[in-house]
């Protein structure tokens, strides 16, 4: 463990003070008045430096709310029968109505800069280190104890080659490797078994990411080629984002919820 974690790790065998959330709430609302301060009495190069920054912040939230506002357009309304006689110059006119549309890719899209997923487990159990690694001892005389061995289900790609095993700090057993997963669509209540591309985004953090680890909770990519998924411009969706909800280690398969 690093030098700097013992705060952390204190925390978690003893807890926190009664009072700390509470205080770390007005911390946190004193915090913008001492910056408001601090950004109108400080003068030349700094003076310049807080306001580009405040500025920038700024113009990002702008972007942000400007991206999930639905954008309205016009589509061909219900061919309904009239009552009465129709004059001759709206004869071939065909009748539109407003509606708010906003594709699922796009929404994909914006989500993604937005970097949230409307997904269907918001919180998951963070999984200890501990519980994620195994201590391999190596050396002649069993001492050395810097490889760690990866105790969950991982995903690696088609042309992955191990490392030396001189080399080879994270083992990922080949066991736990998986390429498939039972993705349910929610809309249409169906499950199939789909390829996985890669993995997205791991809860516990990107080192987790980087290693293709995959725990509940889990963002992966999968390919949904043979569902015949098409955007609104006609195109046929290759990859599409899905959580994982189960225990994948536990139970010898991924299983997935499509999210669209």
């Amino acid at each position: 463990m690093p030098q700097g974690d013992y705060m952390d790790r204190f925390q978690r065998d003893y807890g926190y003070r009664l009072d700390h959330f509470e205080r770390k709430r007005k911390k946190a609302a004193r915090d913008v008045h001492k910056h408001s301060k601090t950004a109108q009495k400080t003068l030349g190069i700094k003076g310049k430096m807080i306001a580009k920054k405040n500025y920038a912040e700024k113009a990002q939230m702008k972007r942000t709310l400007a991206m999930h506002e639905e954008s309205t357009s016009r589509r061909k309304a219900d061919d309904n029968v009239q009552e009465g006689a129709v004059p001759a110059y709206l004869l071939d006119r065909e009748n539109t109505t407003r509606a708010k549309i906003l594709s699922n890719t796009i929404k994909q899209k914006r989500k993604e800069k937005a970097g949230k997923w409307d997904v269907p487990l918001p919180k998951v159990r963070p999984v200890a280190e501990d519980e994620m690694f195994k201590v391999v001892r190596t050396g002649k005389r069993k001492t050395k104890q810097w490889k760690r061995m990866v105790t969950k289900a991982t995903f690696v790609g088609p042309g992955f080659t191990r490392k030396p095993p001189k080399y080879e700090r994270f083992i990922r057993p080949t066991g736990l490797r998986f390429t498939k997963a039972h993705v349910t669509h929610p809309e249409l209540k169906c499950t199939f078994n789909l390829e996985i591309i890669g993995v997205k985004k791991n809860p516990n953090g990107p080192m987790y990411t980087s290693l293709g680890v995959i725990t509940k909770g889990s963002i992966i990519e999968v390919n949904v080629s043979e569902l015949g998924l098409v955007t609104p411009a006609g195109k046929v969706v290759w990859g599409k984002y899905a959580q994982v909800t189960n225990n994948p280690e536990n139970d010898g398969c991924i299983n997935a919820v499509l999210l669209v």
